[in-house]
């Protein structure tokens, strides 16, 4: 199920409705650096857990 040309523009003048012209921008400003901070952060869990991984496979065993 995904959304359709006429969802997305019912959506939007809702938000237009309830937020305004000027604050809709921040809102989507505020929304991108959301989405980048969480990005960051799980890439970099990501990339923690595969540098553990690699140490782990490096360490020799006696």
């Amino acid at each position: 199920m995904s959304i359709g040309g006429l969802e997305w523009v019912l959506i939007f003048v809702v938000a237009l409705i309830l937020f305004g012209p000027k604050k809709l921008p921040e809102l989507g400003r505020a929304v991108g650096k959301s989405i980048r901070e969480f990005k960051q952060a799980t890439s970099g869990m990501l990339d923690d857990e595969d540098k553990k991984q690699a140490k782990k496979e490096e360490t020799p065993k006696a």
